[in-house]
């Protein structure tokens, strides 16, 4: 019978990879900690210095990373809760319900997984231009709300983990369509909701390419458009742009901390299921 305890040898291989894992963030706060003439040095260091507050101030204050940040959080949490809603409803129609040419359209969301984001640049940016969304939150927000990833995950999950008796049984105790989502479906996607909301948020928090299109440092910037003002002029200052950078993955690193549990554990659980 196998143990689920981790065999001895593979605690050093564990934390190799962790320690490889984890040294882009350390030397992002040394760069960050330095002056840029110490980082050009031979060999660069590897322990952190003296100017971190300084940088830090420095990067706040010059990035707006406050309003920046804020707006940020608000892009993430929206994207990953319609996301979630609207993989979960897609999900479920596709797993249990029976409908006509549900097969052609769950190849249909699913092939649109092959298309290049980048062809659907240009009509996007006309459509929001001529909503006048320009350097709105919104612009950002309601493209990122239907994922076919999500979609197709979802739909997964849930042919594993919601019978069809179980909503049989449901519909013989009169429950309606309302109460069937509330009480049966999303109880029995719980799990996979919480890595899809994980995964969306730091998706849409990481986002790069379309809020730089359609945001402006001095409106609304998100975390990476106002990043970008740090590396701008004649001669940027690397410490500062980490120090940015720094600033901007500390809300991702407790999101994982508070949520890390969740994810790994629906993760693991639907390798296990499969």
């Amino acid at each position: 019978m196998r143990s689920g305890r981790t065999p001895w040898g593979g605690y050093p291989l564990l934390g190799l990879f962790a320690a490889v894992s984890l040294f882009p963030l350390l030397w992002a706060a040394v760069a960050a900690s330095r002056t840029s003439t110490r980082l050009a040095h031979t060999p660069p260091p590897l322990r952190l210095g003296r100017n971190l507050p300084g940088h830090l101030a420095v990067a706040w204050t010059d990035a707006r990373l406050g309003a920046a940040l804020g707006n940020t959080l608000v892009v993430a949490g929206l994207t990953a809760v319609g996301t979630v809603l609207v993989a979960t409803l897609a999900g479920f129609a596709f797993a249990r319900l029976r409908f006509r040419f549900r097969g052609a359209l769950f190849a249909l969301v699913v092939g649109t997984m092959l298309i290049p984001p980048q062809l659907g640049v240009v009509p996007l940016y006309l459509l929001v231009a001529r909503l006048r969304w320009t350097d709105g939150l919104q612009a950002v927000v309601l493209p990122g709300l239907v994922s076919a990833f999500g979609v197709f995950f979802m739909r997964q999950h849930l042919l594993r983990a919601l019978p069809p008796e179980l909503l049989e049984a449901a519909r013989v105790d009169g429950a309606g369509a309302l109460r069937i989502l509330w009480h049966v479906v999303f109880p029995a996607a719980r799990p996979a909701m919480a890595v899809l909301g994980g995964l969306s948020f730091v998706a849409a928090w990481n986002d790069f390419f379309w809020p730089v299109l359609v945001l402006t440092q001095t409106g609304n910037p998100t975390v990476q458009v106002a990043l970008t003002g740090l590396g701008r002029g004649h001669i940027p200052d690397p410490s500062v742009v980490m120090a940015g950078a720094l600033l901007g993955t500390v809300p991702l690193l407790l999101v994982f901390a508070v949520l890390g549990r969740q994810i790994v554990g629906g993760v693991m659980g639907g390798a296990v299921k499969g």
